[in-house]
């Protein structure tokens, strides 16, 4: 077996001999289920539009309504998405044990919907709104749905200020407890698949950089080179909707 075959059965030993294997996702997951990605060449969101305009915390602040249009038709998008080969291919690396967590950069909720259960959001969720004002915490669904029905801007029903989405804005930290974790697993692991991800934002970018320091071997499974492609032991230029099921089956053999 040469090329990319060969390198399949490399993850898969790799992933059965592991005794603390985790994985990490981007945007790439999630492509083939329809949702954009943020940085992609000339389909990327950022191509089109400012993100410290309207997906910042400050331009939030200063103008929750553009926010709210600009991701409104990401939110009927993501609510309408289904998750893809490489999301149950992930879900089924858990459910066999031989993947310990999973840390994602989606907000998408494909990787749960999948049956994942241990997933690490360190860029936040669109399950959950807060506001602003007053810190009130709610169900995110019913502000998104009336929104996308009637355009109106989801406020507290406590004191009337913007509900904001446990998204991470530009300008706002992660999750912290989420990225501790998130770092914690990085550390203890001795694989680490990276998918569809560039490893372009920090900190996440880091992780398998930290994971690498510690020993662990990295699998990467990416259509374009990131910063770890030199240090990794796979290096996979395949979809991973392709790929991941491949590996899966030959884990499971």
């Amino acid at each position: 077996m040469i090329g990319n075959d060969k390198k399949i059965v490399q993850a898969a030993e790799l992933i059965k001999h592991s005794k603390h294997a985790i994985a990490l996702t981007g945007a790439g997951v999630s492509t083939r289920s329809g949702i954009p990605d943020f940085r992609g060449t000339g389909s990327g969101l950022w191509t089109r539009i400012d993100p410290m305009v309207v997906a910042s915390i400050w331009g939030f602040i200063e103008h929750p309504q553009g926010f709210y249009d600009w991701i409104k038709p990401l939110s009927k998008t993501m609510l309408a998405a289904k998750p893809n080969p490489a999301h149950y291919a992930l879900a089924e690396l858990e459910t066999l044990g031989r993947l310990r967590a999973l840390i994602t950069q989606n907000i998408d909720d494909l990787h749960q919907r999948a049956g994942s259960q241990r997933v690490l959001e360190v860029h936040g969720h669109m399950r959950q709104a807060t506001c602003i004002r007053c810190y009130y915490l709610a169900d995110a669904k019913p502000f998104i749905e009336k929104f996308i029905a009637d355009d109106a801007i989801p406020t507290c029903p406590r004191c009337g200020g913007a509900m904001k989405p446990n998204v991470t804005l530009f300008g706002e930290a992660p999750p912290v407890r989420v990225l501790y974790e998130a770092q914690q697993e990085s550390e203890k692991c001795d694989v680490m698949i990276v998918a569809g991800s560039s490893l372009e934002v920090m900190p996440v970018a880091d992780l398998p950089v930290v994971a690498r320091r510690h020993g662990a071997q990295i699998v990467i499974i990416n259509n374009s080179a990131t910063p770890m492609d030199k240090q990794a032991a796979v290096v996979l230029r395949e979809d991973v909707v392709i790929a991941l099921p491949k590996i899966v089956e030959r884990v499971k053999q």
